[in-house]
């Protein structure tokens, strides 16, 4: 039987730059330089190859591009996309379990598709599908947008008024009554066509797009280009919610119309009528992406020096006799061939146990991402807006500087497959420990009217009504805490029966407020100038900083076995294979991890509920008040198991990974010549 492995130095097989997708006979000429066989050409369009773009002929110029593609996609789908979701509801007056199918139908379309362009894309022009990714974001982006220009002028209504107001005096929305139809309900289906083509342009994108970069640089350089990419991945959010914040100021239509009734008081940002304009970051994503169909489509379909690149690596495939079967089988040429395929990779449990840690961990980072600015809100008692811009300072800055440190370090230390996933090990471990920074950084509950308290004896727990506030046909519906001079925290300025308010130096004021006490400071009131101010009460916690530096940390630490994963999944299966493996981990992430995860830590949240909002209708709303301890605690028993899990099976892949037997000082390319026995 001829083996490479034995052949002489001179001998046909033993030339790396001989391998080609056919198998060439011991006797057959060879090519006198690098196979041509990987297409490597100049950057440009057929004959038109200006010299000014052979500059961006490299893995360098590759990494911008993509780096900006995965900018962009995450401004989208991950940045405006989640900032907007509320205006949306409001505006098209849809539920929350339809926006949240919005939300799905992204990881939908990627589950879908995953597979397939992953498999049929290895062979492929691999530039050109990102081409053809930028083009169907860009299209998503616009048709997301669409609904805006095709619904009209939105109609805001008349102010609703948020003191108690007199008895006589009622409100549309006091009683229960069901809404007249709407058009507007049936641009849903506007909305998740544009999910599903931004799932479609997202697939190629971390499949294709990553494996292209681990083929054009050297094997020791792979971690850090990765690295790279996948934190300006992480950029594209932060872009995205500062974009999408600063839109939502700016009035849905521009132009705030004039009304002549004087009942239609004129709208701004602090008004619960406002909606903002967040269609228009949609419109300008839909431009600028497009633009980057442009480098895209020029690049050749391998970078120029990729052929010495390839015959220098060192196989460290998984040793378990897959990868001869698929080099003899040609796996990868025809749908016939996908089960096969398929098969091998499942069957590999170096691979596998890779993918089921990734997925544990994704699970915790888009609970996390998803619950954290809720988490210190309610632990800390900050508002909505403060608590999503410290969450975003946190987890963006820190999952990104964890992906390019571990990039830096795996490049630097030259690590081995192996010697990758004994340092996913000490990572997760790491991270687990400080996870337990939920233990001792929680805080108690601030006393609230009508939950932990019974408006000075006069009311009931958990019931909001009390005699002080029972003639203000308060609404349900309308959370608007405010703060009484007694220190206590009132669900609205009704239901603190405050009955008229003030401007003191551009801040608002409540006054003759029925249901709030004394100072609990003073003995009178004659010192102080209101008796409510809007917004929470201050919290007597002062863990928060403890808490933000324990968790950056710990994120820090979680997203250093990210890099890590991507590499030891590219280095474990054939070559052929790569892209595909690739494909297969996205499609486990999404079904094992970012789908459940929000909606695990979701249950987790609801299940630390202490009051909920029962409406006029007698529907379940919002949750009003949490126990804060509980959430700490469900939070934590969550996160521990999911990091004992990846730890678990990091360690089982170790214990699998077998180096292959007859490649260890042989060249990647000429050890996939080694035929079947």
């Amino acid at each position: 039987i001829d083996n490479p492995a034995v052949q002489a130095p001179g001998s046909d097989l033993a030339r790396p730059w001989d391998a080609g997708p056919a198998r060439r006979t011991a006797g057959a000429p060879a090519p006198a330089g690098p196979s041509t066989d990987l297409q490597e050409g100049p950057c440009g369009w057929g004959p038109c190859a200006p010299s000014v773009l052979q500059l961006c002929n490299n893995a360098e110029g590759y990494l911008a591009a993509y780096s900006l593609l995965a900018i962009f996609q995450g401004v989208v789908v991950n940045g405006l996309i989640n900032i907007s979701i509320s205006t949306i509801e409001k505006r098209y007056e849809l539920n929350s379990s339809l926006t949240g199918l919005i939300s799905a139908s992204y990881d939908i379309a990627f589950c879908v598709l995953s597979l397939f362009v992953s498999y049929f894309g290895e062979g492929g022009h691999k530039p050109r599908w990102l081409a053809f990714s930028a083009f169907m974001l860009g299209l998503g982006s616009l048709i997301f947008s669409l609904p805006h220009f095709n619904s009209g002028k939105y109609q805001y209504g008349r102010k609703v008024e948020d003191t108690c107001q007199a008895a006589e005096i009622t409100f549309a929305n006091a009683t229960c009554s069901v809404n007249t139809n709407s058009s507007l309900h049936k641009y849903l289906y506007v909305f998740i066509l544009g999910q599903l083509l931004l799932g479609v342009g997202g697939t190629p994108l971390y499949t294709l797009g990553t494996a292209f970069i681990d083929d054009s640089v050297p094997k020791h350089k792979s971690s850090l280009y990765i690295g790279i990419g996948y934190s300006m991945s992480l950029l594209g959010p932060a872009i995205g919610y500062v974009l999408g914040g600063q839109l939502l100021k700016v009035y849905i239509d521009i132009q705030i119309p004039e009304r002549q009734d004087t009942t239609y008081t004129e709208v701004d940002p602090g008004d619960p009528r406002w909606l903002g304009a967040w269609w228009i970051g949609f419109l300008a994503c839909f431009f600028v992406i497009w633009l980057l169909i442009i480098p895209f489509s020029c690049f050749p379909r391998h970078l120029p020096g990729t052929a010495k690149i390839q015959a220098e690596k060192i196989s460290e495939t998984h040793g378990d006799g897959s990868q001869v079967l698929v080099h003899t089988n040609n796996i990868g040429r025809s749908f016939k061939d996908f089960p096969m395929a398929l098969l091998i990779l499942l069957r590999n449990p170096v691979l596998m146990s890779l993918i089921i840690a990734s997925s544990s961990e994704a699970l915790v980072a888009t609970g996390f991402a998803t619950f954290l600015p809720k988490f210190i809100e309610n632990q800390f008692g900050k508002s909505s807006s403060f608590s999503a811009t410290l969450g975003g300072l946190v987890l963006i800055p820190a999952a990104a500087l964890g992906q390019v440190l571990s990039g830096i370090l795996v490049s630097k230390c030259k690590m081995s497959c192996r010697g990758i996933i004994k340092f996913m090990i000490s990572t997760c471990s790491v991270a687990l420990i400080l996870n337990t920074v939920f233990l001792f950084a929680k805080c108690g509950n601030e006393p609230f009217a009508g939950v932990s308290e019974t408006y000075n004896g006069t009311g009931t727990l958990y019931n909001l009504t009390a005699p002080c506030n029972a003639d203000c046909r308060c609404l349900h519906s309308m959370y608007y805490p405010v703060c009484g001079r007694d220190e206590v925290q009132y669900f609205s300025p009704c239901f603190a029966g405050c009955a008229s308010y003030s401007f003191n130096n551009m801040e608002k004021t409540y006054h003759n407020c029925s249901c709030i006490g004394k100072s609990q400071r003073e003995n009178g009131s004659e010192d102080f100038p209101y008796e409510a101010v809007p917004g929470k009460c201050p919290t007597q916690c002062k863990l928060l900083p403890l808490f933000l530096g324990f968790f950056f940390f710990a994120v820090v630490f979680t997203f250093m076995a990210v890099t890590p994963t991507t590499v030891a999944i590219l280095r474990c299966v054939p070559d052929k294979q790569r892209s595909f493996a690739l494909g297969v981990q996205s499609v486990f992430l999404r079904i094992l991890g970012t789908i459940p995860g929000p909606i695990l830590f979701g249950i987790a949240i609801d299940n630390s509920c202490t009051l909920w909002d029962i409406n006029e209708c007698g529907t379940k709303g919002a949750c009003w008040v949490y126990d804060n301890e509980r959430m700490a605690y469900l939070l934590m028993g969550i996160s521990a198991a999911c990091k004992v899990i990846t730890i678990i099976f990091v360690v089982m892949a170790v214990y699998f990974y077998k180096p292959p037997p007859l490649t260890k000082a042989l060249p990647r390319k000429a050890s996939e010549k080694i035929p079947a026995i």
